[in-house]
């Protein structure tokens, strides 16, 4: 899920979606209006899921996407090498995450973790 608002209502530490990825805001420059041309703001962002840094440049009156970023609880099932599967607490859907080694390493079976979800993908928190 997304919803749209204004480039110039964006703050630093909020999240944004730049080339269909929901990002977080590390940084926000604008710049004064010219002679013809809107005040025009430039937004330097990082991916939640890849990490990837990415930033765009758009006058502050434009539109934008800001995704839905919901940090849930579930409970892990079952854990095989860096492949874990986990029930969300809330509607119990099951589902499996791939996850580095030092957190396969740190997860126990039956025990509660906390996940972020935005835009039909998730990662542990």
């Amino acid at each position: 899920m997304k919803e749209q608002t204004e480039v110039g209502k964006l703050k630093e530490g909020r999240y944004v979606v730049i080339d269909e990825e929901p990002s977080k805001i590390l940084g926000i420059a604008t710049s004064k209006p010219g002679k013809h041309g809107a005040a025009k703001a430039r937004v330097d962002a990082v991916g939640i899921f890849d990490g990837v840094k990415r930033s765009i440049v758009q006058p502050v009156s434009a539109k934008i996407y800001v995704p839905m970023v919901e940090r849930k609880s579930a409970q892990v099932i079952s854990k095989a090498g860096r492949v874990v599967q986990l029930m969300d607490v809330k509607d119990f859907t099951m589902f499996e995450l791939t996850v580095s080694e030092e957190d396969a390493a740190r997860i126990e079976t039956g025990k509660d973790i906390t996940y972020i979800e935005s835009m039909g993908k998730r990662k542990l928190d």
